[in-house]
């Protein structure tokens, strides 16, 4: 709870600002319906972010909308991309029916990078933690099914990255020809498993993609140890049901982007 009473007004502004981002071109009338708020007040918020630049009164168009300048309010954020918000609860549910940790990694430059773990659902995790860790594109499960199903440009210029990386893990690259021969696997088994000389080997990560159209959204992926099943068992319990949970994120997201159009 807030320490003091909220100030009407600033919630009134973002409020303005809220609606004012939803059209292209908003009149008082339009903002008065829509808000509820007297008019003079809509008209003396709107000249206070007209004067400190959010704002602009377009004349041609009959109306006021924002300026690039409100993108100056998020620069600064670095919340989860929408993808691992509508994935928490399906990687959650993952777990809770096969007890394996499920991790959610987004591209982060020339590696990807864990943004969700259930490691903490998890009764069986061979990890204690990995969010926020970088996992390299060449050898990590997570890394492979994004280099392998992006587009085949994406994939040329992170190769071109990691050709100039001093990483062990990324030395694959300056071999193009096995690289892209690994890759290709990839897609036609459909997932990616973790390099069997990498650390820790007493554990494996399988992997698949979450799409949006041709694009990579996110990888997602679970571990478990190598001794509890042989690799063939796991392929056939666990790959099915991974990619079905890579399924239910994708329709997630897509709900969510509709329903964020129609706001």
């Amino acid at each position: 709870m807030p320490s003091y009473a909220p100030v009407k007004s600033v919630l009134k502004t973002l409020d303005l600002l809220k609606e004012l981002n939803r059209q292209n071109i908003n009149s008082v009338d339009n903002l008065h319906r829509a808000l509820g708020l007297p008019k003079p007040t809509i008209v003396r918020l709107l000249e206070t972010l007209i004067a400190d630049g959010y704002v602009t009164n377009d004349k041609r168009q009959g109306g006021y909308r924002i300026t690039s300048q409100v993108q100056s309010l998020s620069c600064g954020f670095q919340g989860d991309a929408p993808v691992v918000e509508v994935g928490r609860p399906w990687a959650i549910d993952f777990t809770r029916r096969y007890r394996w940790p499920v991790a959610i990694a987004v591209l982060d430059k020339d590696a990807v990078s864990v943004r969700l773990s259930t490691i903490a659902d998890s009764p069986v995790s061979p990890m204690h933690a990995t969010i926020n860790r970088r996992l390299q594109l060449l050898t990590r499960a997570l890394g492979r099914a994004y280099l392998a199903f992006c587009p085949r440009s994406e994939r040329d210029l992170l190769l071109s990255f990691l050709m100039k990386s001093s990483d062990p893990e990324d030395a694959g690259a300056r071999d193009r020809r096995t690289t892209l021969a690994m890759l290709r696997r990839v897609r036609a088994l459909g997932f990616a498993e973790r390099s069997p000389v990498v650390e820790p080997t007493s554990s494996t990560t399988l992997a698949v993609p979450i799409m949006r159209g041709k694009n990579v959204l996110a990888t997602l992926g679970m571990t478990y140890f190598r001794s509890v099943m042989s690799n063939k068992e796991a392929h056939g319990r666990y790959i099915p049901a991974l990619q079905e949970t890579a399924r239910n994120i994708e329709k997630s997201v897509v709900a969510l982007d509709r329903q964020s159009t129609r706001r």
